[in-house]
């Protein structure tokens, strides 16, 4: 099935809840998921401006965990005085895997334990703009491996983060699958992020099912529906402007009950923007209310 009629059948069949789901009232913190956690991403602008109101206000919302994609300018040691003086613990953290030794370096310095790659497509030879070809996707896990290696040896664990271009299709054959497929389950875990995999065509749940305990942790990030662009021969691409948790168009609770069973362990809420509507901070806000509604 092309990507635009399997993201069809999902949306009209609500095989992913793709469907706009309102604000709900709190989650039981006896969970895995009673920890919130926020990719920082989401509070980039703030946090560039000033990175020690931005960590106090996230904190003050009600998170308690983070996930790093940059240290607004410190160092990793620097940054993590900040995260301790406001009470913020960072399991993961997104790095820059030119040079996995100062990455796994700074991945300790901040305390977190899982080394994450926000994308990879930047060091595989032959990767190109559009959709993941089977043959990037081959590079691709064996750098993974690679990288898991040099993490499992530095104390720490490495995980792949997907966007949505890994979900094109090659000869019926899904580069994500070879992705999961071609990488040590003990060297590499993936985090989904849910929104990106909608957008791709694909259903985190599915996902779940299939591959327990390779996703420890996921990004909960949601889109509007937006127009259609021409995108390569191998994959379609679309214009979708993120959307604030509760305003897009993917219900999380079956996710995340999915998410639960197969082996969850961190979740960060995140948005990609444009933010039309309110600010970064009380993007995050919704995001918090959202997902501590869900029953």
């Amino acid at each position: 099935m092309g990507t635009l009629s399997r993201r069809s059948f999902l949306l009209r069949t609500g095989s992913v809840a793709a469907l706009a789901a309102p604000a709900l009232p709190a989650l039981l913190a006896a969970t895995p998921l009673g920890v919130a956690g926020i990719q920082l991403y989401a509070v980039r602008d703030s946090l560039a401006a000033d990175p020690a109101a931005t960590l106090r206000r996230v904190r003050a919302i009600g998170f308690r965990e983070v996930e790093t994609a940059g240290f607004a300018g410190l160092a990793a040691r620097d940054f993590r005085r900040l995260l301790d003086d406001h009470g913020l613990a960072a399991p993961s953290a997104h790095l820059d895997f030119s040079d996995p030794a100062s990455a796994f370096e700074q991945a300790h310095a901040l305390g977190a334990a899982y080394a994450a790659s926000g994308s990879l497509r930047a060091l595989v030879p032959g990767a190109h703009s559009g959709g993941m070809t089977l043959d990037e996707a081959h590079r691709t896990a064996e750098l993974a491996n690679r990288l898991g290696e040099q993490a499992q040896r530095a104390g720490l664990q490495y995980a792949y983060h997907n966007h949505h271009i890994e979900f094109a299709a090659e000869n019926g054959t899904i580069a994500y699958d070879v992705l999961l497929a071609e990488t040590d389950p003990a060297l590499v875990k993936f985090e989904i992020d849910c929104g990106w995999m909608v957008i791709g065509g694909r259903n985190p749940i599915d996902y779940f099912a299939r591959y327990p305990q390779r996703f420890p942790m996921i990004h909960v990030k949601d889109f509007l529906r937006g127009p259609s662009r021409a995108g390569s021969a191998a994959f379609e691409t679309y214009e979708y402007p993120g959307a604030e948790l509760g305003a897009g168009m993917i219900d999380y609770r079956p996710i995340f009950a999915a998410a639960e069973r197969a082996g969850l362990k961190h979740y960060f809420d995140e948005q990609e923007g444009p933010y039309a509507r309110m600010s970064q901070l009380e993007a995050a806000r919704q995001a918090y209310d959202y997902v501590r509604g869900i029953p």
